[in-house]
């Protein structure tokens, strides 16, 4: 601020810096005592450093003139016109005598004539205004531009601007004065800086005149200078709001947004910047009440400043932090107000006493300026921001307040929208990810590795399909040691492609338990999908089918360890890319199949056999449409990677990611890697018997026989029991060819096959009933059973589990 100097003004500093006298009139003027300030250096009292002229003039030790900012005991910058006169002590050495400077007039009388009144008037004009001769160099300059360069008109008389303050941009200025008195035409030219006479930044509006007698000769030139810095301030803050509209809330993140907020800020009309949110707002939860008896945690989410590393700050970036009950900041908060505060006032000391490293940093970084304002979109409160001022001079004004305000309001809306589409995006990937298998199971026949990447896995943008897709995959142990492998992609974004998602998946395992073939288990697929279409209410239904996108793709795969043939069926979905032990790799070529929900249409089944260690990778349309939606790029782009040196399933995976451009993806990216392997020949036993009943026993003797050889001796008797009644069944109720099959696995599996395909059912048996209990017996006793449909008939399994040891 602008103070005004008292009349009994008076400091004397000796040739050290340091004060020896301190008057009265000093103490009114900066709140400081006699005793607090004599003995102490003077630079301690200055809030920024001297003007130019005015250090010259001290290095010089001659008398000086010019505006000085000063620092109240209180924190609050004043800016005052003083003047040093020197002095010499009883040894010689030099002093200095401070006192009070008023701009010098001339002393007005009646009487003037004509001349003498335009006289007083240029010399009392309130505008820097300065004649120039010929030779541009200075014939006269009124009391004002004498203030403003810092020198009087005698030292200023006869040189050019050059030889008065020889540094930039008083080099631009003489060759602009050059140019009007050679072309004879008036320059006008706006800057921006300090003067040498000032303690501050100006904007200045200066027009360079040439003045020509009445044949039109240039004689010399007239500068004169407006201060236009309100004009300047305004036009900057017009910028920072345009600004403002431009950069923030570019993307849904939250983080993000406080970021942009802050550089805006920092760029436009502050120094430092701190953005605080309510943790539940950072954490992209909904934020309640403030509470009125209690701290509030905030977390500070972003913070800018001019100085490299944001030194002002006492909290880092991404730290927790708490308002005190009855603190400034939680008293805005609660208001819902912005507020504008200086280093004295009482509230603003009473937040700074809270914490002794707050009000350290505001002393040593002479922070003179505050303002905060509260966070709030749609109602609701988010957070604090808070802007400061300690290299820009001059205090916040009303107008910056009115446009912390309008950014502040501009980015709470943003903020509004990354929280709540936060908060979407994770339940809807909570769901995605619960209704996925949390780790791939442990299986002989195959390894097995796989990748889930999300739509917009980095920061979100908006309208850049940033929903969660309802892209699925599963792997399901089947009978005799098979593995099933599923791939599929739900059309569509969000909580409905996910929850449709999930019911698929369900369906897929439901109907794997069946053993259906991969061809017929599309088929029910399908069939599912319609009916959940037609399910859906007339809102989701008529949004699908405005976009043209009903249904789903599915790749479904069977492998067999024992006869290492696998059998594949896709629905729509991208054919899977084999690779085989040598590093070749090749796209296999399946029957598409329609899309499931079309219905009609049938579903074909190609059988394989896979060498071991062959590689399959399965994956979803994301992953070869991330090449900018080139399909055949991205195919080349997975070939290429999955064709590189062998190495783990796991690094392969990473491999592939890699190399396929999906930093964000557009959408969802799957890719499940599986290497084939085989059972030896020492576990599987297999035995073609006679229908007859002497069969039975033959069956529990060579199966005894296996399970000694196998050192399985501890799971015999249930062995028999299981293989007796399932030959009995076979025998009975089924036909030639019966085949008794024994695998050794993570369990004990016994199948036996016959020429039937009617399939077993378990009953409770009555009393007097002859059969129904063989079923019953074998449930009881095996951990898992049930029964499978082949090309001859049907086969009946059973697994028990083994020991540790085993």
């Amino acid at each position: 601020m602008q103070g005004r100097v008292p009349e009994d003004l008076a400091v004397v500093v000796d040739a050290g810096g340091a004060v020896l006298v301190w008057s009265d009139g000093a103490r009114r003027l900066l709140g400081h005592t006699s005793a607090e300030v004599v003995g102490r250096p003077v630079t301690e009292l200055l809030a920024a450093a001297l003007p130019p002229s005015t250090r010259r003039h001290v290095t010089d030790g001659r008398r000086w003139s010019g505006e000085v900012a000063l620092r109240h005991r209180d924190g609050d910058r004043v800016v005052v016109r003083l003047q040093g006169t020197p002095l010499l002590d009883a040894d010689g050495g030099r002093l200095w005598l401070v006192t009070g400077s008023a701009p010098a007039h001339l002393a007005g009388r009646t009487g003037h004539r004509p001349a003498e009144l335009w006289d007083l008037t240029l010399s009392q004009l309130p505008v820097p205004v300065a004649v120039y001769d010929r030779q541009a160099r200075l014939v006269a300059a009124n009391a004002i531009m004498a203030q403003v360069m810092g020198r009087t008109e005698e030292e200023m008389r006869g040189l050019t601007l050059w030889e008065i303050q020889p540094t930039p941009p008083f080099d631009e200025y003489d060759r602009l004065q050059r140019q009007v008195l050679r072309t004879g035409e008036t320059i006008f030219h706006e800057e921006h800086g300090q003067a040498p006479g000032e303690t501050r930044p100006h904007a200045w509006s200066m027009f360079l005149s040439p003045l020509k007698d009445e044949t039109g000769a240039v004689h010399g030139m007239c500068a004169t200078v407006f201060d236009t810095t309100e004009q300047y301030w305004a036009r900057r803050r017009l910028a920072v709001l345009n600004e403002a509209s431009l950069r923030i809330g570019s993307t849904l993140d939250v983080t993000r947004t406080a970021e942009e907020l802050a550089e805006v800020a920092v760029g436009g009309f502050a120094d430092f910047v701190t953005v605080d949110l309510l943790e539940s707002v950072a954490l992209g939860e909904e934020p309640g009440p403030l509470p009125a008896d209690a701290p509030v945690t905030v977390r500070r989410t972003a913070q800018r400043s001019v100085l490299p590393g944001c030194p002002e700050s006492v909290v880092a970036a991404g730290e927790a932090t708490r308002y005190p009950v009855g603190t400034l900041p939680l008293r805005t908060l609660a208001a819902g107000r912005a507020t504008r505060h200086r280093p004295g006032d009482p509230e603003l000391r009473r937040w700074l006493r809270s914490s002794p490293a707050r009000a350290e940093s505001m002393t040593r970084h002479m922070i003179h300026s505050v303002m905060m304002v509260p966070l709030r979109a749609r109602g609701v409160t988010l957070g604090l921001v808070h802007f400061l001022r300690h290299r820009t001079p001059e205090p916040f004004s009303d107008d910056d307040l009115l446009l912390a305000e309008e950014i502040v309001a501009r980015a709470a809306v943003s903020v509004d929208n990354a929280r709540r589409y936060t908060r979407e995006r994770r339940t809807a990937l909570a769901l995605q990810r619960s209704l996925l298998p949390e780790r791939p199971p442990r299986l002989a026949a195959m390894e097995i590795a796989y990748r889930y990447l999300p739509t917009g896995s980095g920061p979100p943008q908006p309208g850049a399909g940033t929903d969660i897709g309802g892209d699925w995959f599963d792997v399901i142990p089947l009978s005799g040691a098979r593995v099933a492998l599923v791939v599929g992609d739900v059309v569509g974004h969000g909580i409905q492609a996910s929850a449709t998602m999930g019911r698929l998946r369900t369906a897929v395992r439901t109907l794997a338990d069946v053993d259906l073939a991969p061809d017929e288990l599309l088929t029910q697929l399908d069939d599912l999908v319609i009916r959940l279409d037609r399910e859906e209410g007339p809102e989701t239904r008529g949004a699908a089918e405005a976009s043209g996108q009903v249904g789903a793709t599915c790749l479904y795969a069977v492998y067999d360890p024992v006869t290492r043939r696998c059998t594949l069926a896709r629905a729509g979905h991208p054919p899977p890319a084999l690779v085989t032990p040598d590093g070749d790799v090749r796209i296999l070529d399946l029957p598409a199949g329609p899309p499931l929900g079309l219905g009609g249409l049938p579903f074909e089944a190609v059988e394989l056999v896979l060498e071991e260690n062959s590689l399959l990778a399965l994956y979803t349309d994301g992953l070869i449409e991330a090449a900018d939606h080139d399909v055949e790029a991205g195919i080349g782009l997975l070939r290429r990677a999955l064709s590189g040196p062998a190495c783990s399933l796991e690094e392969t995976c990473d491999r592939v990611l890699r190399a396929v451009p999906a930093d964000r993806p557009a959408d969802d990216i799957v890719l499940m890697l599986a290497r084939a392997a085989a059972l030896d020949e020492g576990q599987v036993r297999a035995w073609r018997l006679p229908p007859e009943p002497a069969a039975v026993a033959r069956a529990r003797k060579m199966a005894g026989e296996q399970l000694a050889e196998w050192g399985l001796l501890e799971a015999e008797f249930a062995t028999e029991l299981i293989v007796s009644e399932l030959v009995t069944n076979a025998l009975r109720y089924g036909g030639a060819p019966i085949e008794l099959r024994l695998i050794r696995d993570t369990a004990l599996i016994c199948e036996v096959s016959d020429g039937s395909n009617t399939a077993p059912h378990l009953r409770r048996a009555r009393v007097f009933d002859e059969g129904g209990r063989g079923l019953l017996l074998v449930a009881q006793l095996a951990e898992r059973w049930g029964s499978r449909q082949t090309g001859t008939g049907k086969t009946i399994w059973a697994e028990l589990p083994l020991s540790t040891g085993a």
